[in-house]
């Protein structure tokens, strides 16, 4: 049965498939710019995402490490929306020719929602290949689940190999190996392998020289986005604290939880983290809209959908020309989905009010990321900074970026606290499976019951 959002008869729908970057901060755009026809129910806005919230990616490696709790990298949807319609479910087919969308809520039948203007801000989904044993056994690094879970798995394994006289399995719990050297990759590798030499700490069996930390990279350098210079520097960094860094290798196995690379070489690992790039979420494939080679949406300078009306994008799931660069296309990053949230929204308040449409122009600032405790790598405006000054550039930028001055406040209150405590190293990994002692006792109980009988 075909539903519509809250507003008077008739008045225009804007649905906003995807609450991640593009789809909050359009939103929240849109609550700005339609106040008075939002409260007057002459415009209606539904946003659509199986989450409650908005994940703010770039603190993930800082969450996953222990430097900020995950609950203050994210923003409630519903709190920073509260003129939208919130729905957790997924888009699962989007036919715009005809204007109405099949939901998928977290329980119940699915839905078909009829509108009249689309937001696709779907985002992305991690990039998999058919590399055997890579389903059964890598985890990726996209969510803020995924995050959690790591940190948790790989504490557990600091934990294996310290209660074990075992060198096989000691060996394996002590190899971690993290595929990708973008970004994800090289952060997340960096603040956990930090993390990993502060536990170690504490412990008798295990020690730092124990650890082994793999960086696989198919191309001939890491983290591009800072520049060639810069990215050898930050190999040399990382081979310098002990970890492998393999360029123009490819990960061809992981059956069994044994690493095969292309370079030759074969080892056991008890942790594997899959960071080898993104691929547009699946409605986009499940919609009328035109797609480029990639399975991105096609998008012009105006942030619409090539050759379709009533139809915005940008963000990770949309190709948007850049303008600064002559047949190039915007980098799916949180620079760019933040800005471009901002045009789209006025974009499409313009479209309401029958005005011209404003292009999208950007001139990158560069890039900034961390590597673990006061240690970082910057290029921005072509400065180039290492070490501690591009550690706090890392997380002067990235604080001013939150989302809600609520959770700006809440991660600088971590970092404070971080100055006078040391990190929390203790692993929770029984909150994944919350039930199982609960299970087990009851299992207990029942045995006497069947010996008895």
């Amino acid at each position: 049965m075909a539903r519509t959002a809250e507003g008077t008869p008739g008045a225009p729908h804007i649905l906003i498939v995807g609450g991640g970057y593009v789809g909050m901060y359009t939103a929240l755009r849109l609550q700005k710019k339609l106040r008075r026809e939002l409260k007057t129910g002459d415009v209606s806005i539904t946003v659509v995402d199986p989450n409650s919230y908005m994940t703010y990616q770039p603190f993930l490696p800082e969450a996953a490490a222990g430097n900020v709790s995950p609950r203050h990298v994210v923003a409630p949807l519903r709190r920073v929306l509260p003129r939208c319609v919130v729905r957790n479910a997924r888009v699962t087919e989007l036919n715009h020719a005809e204007r109405w969308a099949i939901v998928q809520p977290l329980a119940g039948p699915p839905e078909r929602i009829s509108y009249d203007y689309l937001v696709m801000a779907a985002g992305s989904v991690s990039r998999t290949l058919p590399i055997p044993g890579l389903a059964e056994n890598g985890i990726g690094f996209k969510t803020i689940g995924e995050a959690i879970h790591l940190r948790n798995h790989v504490l557990a394994q600091l934990e294996i190999a310290e209660s074990t006289d075992d060198e096989e399995i000691r060996r394996k719990a002590l190899t971690f190996v993290f595929v990708g050297g973008g970004f994800a990759g090289v952060e997340a590798l960096a603040e956990l392998e930090d993390m990993a030499r502060g536990a170690v700490q504490y412990m008798r069996k295990v020690t730092p020289q124990d650890l082994r930390f793999v960086l696989v990279e198919a191309a001939d350098r890491i983290l591009p986005e800072v520049g060639p210079d810069m990215g050898r520097w930050t190999a040399e960094q990382l081979r310098g604290r002990g970890i492998d860094v393999k360029l123009k290798t490819f990960l061809q196995s992981a059956v069994g939880g044994v690493i095969e690379c292309s370079d030759g070489s074969s080892f056991p690992a008890g942790t594997l983290v899959w960071t080898a790039g993104v691929k547009a979420a699946p409605v986009v494939r499940n919609s009328d809209l035109p797609l480029n080679e990639r399975g991105q949406v096609k998008a012009t300078e105006y942030l619409t959908v090539e050759g379709v009306v009533r139809a915005f994008t940008a963000g990770d799931n949309a190709a948007v020309p850049d303008l600064t660069q002559d047949g190039m296309f915007c980098a799916p990053n949180a620079q760019h989905a933040v800005r471009q949230s901002k045009v789209l929204a006025d974009n499409l308040v313009r479209a309401l009010r029958g005005k011209s449409l404003k292009p999208y122009v950007h001139n990158s600032v560069g890039s900034v990321a961390g590597l673990g405790l006061h240690k970082g790598v910057a290029n921005t405006y072509g400065i180039k900074v290492k070490g501690f000054p591009a550690w706090v550039m890392h997380r002067t930028y990235h604080v001013s970026r939150v989302p809600t001055f609520n959770r700006k406040v809440r991660v600088l209150a971590d970092w404070t606290l971080a100055l006078f405590f040391k990190r929390e190293t203790v692993s929770l990994g029984s909150i994944e499976q919350p039930r199982a002692e609960f299970e087990l006792a009851a299992t207990a109980d029942a045995k006497p019951k069947e010996n008895a009988a």
